[in-house]
């Protein structure tokens, strides 16, 4: 089968494209700088690069105000990796821990209140650990979505920083997804997101069957419309989380409600091609709060938990247009930054740009 030159859109898709492109704010005069400023928090490695340039490429307005990303000493330096290309942009800003990793590592207190006593897989202390200065949500009070968490890996101190920044951002009512090693604290510890419907999970095969297993839901082969039921099985298990089952086509339910995503996609799965999604998503939740703030002369009336479904279809569907364009320029030597290079395609194709915000 031949790659068509124009993606193939079906009536449902088309329909629920054309209200993601209601959220999506216009560029008008009156706007200033870090009007939609996400904030992208926990990562560990390089890999956090290609999500924040999705952010930028989706047209989030980080690269004005700032995207903060909580991480290592190590991974706050700011290279040029061989297979990046162009490098990271100057304005990511990240906010190191005050650990290096070469000494003894302490819980960082993040905010006023403490949260869990240890670590991830750590044994108990003998006494409290040392308080340490990290980084908060609170340093950036526009901050609209948070994401975790590329490249987090396995490491304990990292994992309860993540852990503590979900935590804050719960208690601040904010959207953020999970995604990679994030999604392994929301195995180990559901309590962390379960009936927080503002929390968006991103398995691919794999993790899916982990977060099924680990919440009692089978998941043994009941065709396509089994999948479908349970993608929202899994999620009313975590409490009306909405989950974006990623595959052949992406399912994503919140338990009540379910979409499928099934635009073509890219015959070649190469490893960071996730982050696209999460840095999306990232973009599309900060709209999605542009539009619930009514900055503008909104269209439609739209709640606020078909909104995230939206937000989670929009960002579907703009992924898989990425691959589906990556793949027919690079074929099979597609990476995950070719991915990136076509998030603005993607998204002039699929949404597009309102009368107002053109010349």
């Amino acid at each position: 089968k031949t790659m068509s030159s124009e993606p193939m859109l079906s009536k449902a898709t088309k329909d629920a494209l054309t209200k993601v492109r209601y959220m999506v704010p216009p560029m008008l005069e009156k706007f200033h700088k870090g009007k939609q400023q996400p904030c992208t928090l926990p990562a560990k490695t390089t890999c956090l690069h290609f999500k924040h340039r999705s952010i930028g490429e989706g047209g989030s307005d980080w690269r004005k105000s700032g995207s903060h990303v909580i991480c290592e000493p190590e991974a706050a330096q700011v290279r040029t990796p061989a297979p990046f290309h162009p490098p990271p942009p100057p304005p990511l800003t990240p906010l190191p821990l005050s650990q290096p990793r070469s000494s003894k590592p302490t819980l960082p207190t993040l905010w006023s209140t403490p949260l869990c006593a240890n670590p991830i897989n750590s044994p108990p202390p003998t006494k409290p650990p040392k308080p340490s200065p990290a980084p908060s949500l609170k340093r950036s009070p526009a901050c609209t979505s948070s994401s975790s968490a590329p490249g987090l890996g396995r490491d304990s101190l990292m994992l309860e920083t993540c852990a503590r920044v979900i935590v804050e951002a719960k208690k601040q009512n904010m959207p953020f997804v999970l995604d990679a090693d994030g999604l392994y604290l929301a195995q180990s510890r559901p309590e962390l997101v379960k009936g927080y419907r503002e929390c968006i999970l991103t398995p691919n095969v794999v993790e899916f069957g982990r977060l099924a297993s680990a919440m009692g839901v089978p998941t043994k082969e009941l065709g396509e419309e089994g999948e479908e039921e349970v993608c929202a099985q899994l999620s009313r298990a975590m409490g009306g989380v909405l989950i974006i089952q990623k595959g052949a086509k992406d399912y994503i339910s919140n338990g009540e409600m379910t979409m499928v995503s099934d635009m073509e996609g890219g015959r070649k799965r190469s490893g960071g091609q996730g982050d696209t999604l999460t840095g999306s998503l990232g973009t599309l939740l900060a709209y999605r709060k542009a539009y619930m703030d009514r900055i503008w002369d909104v269209e439609g009336d739209l709640s606020r938990e078909e909104l995230l479904m939206l937000a989670a279809f929009g960002g579907s569907c703009i992924t898989r247009e990425c691959s589906r364009l990556a793949f027919k320029k690079n074929g099979r030597s597609l990476q995950a930054s070719d991915l990136t290079e076509m998030v603005p395609v993607a998204f002039e194709t699929l949404i597009g740009e309102k009368e107002g915000s053109k010349l």
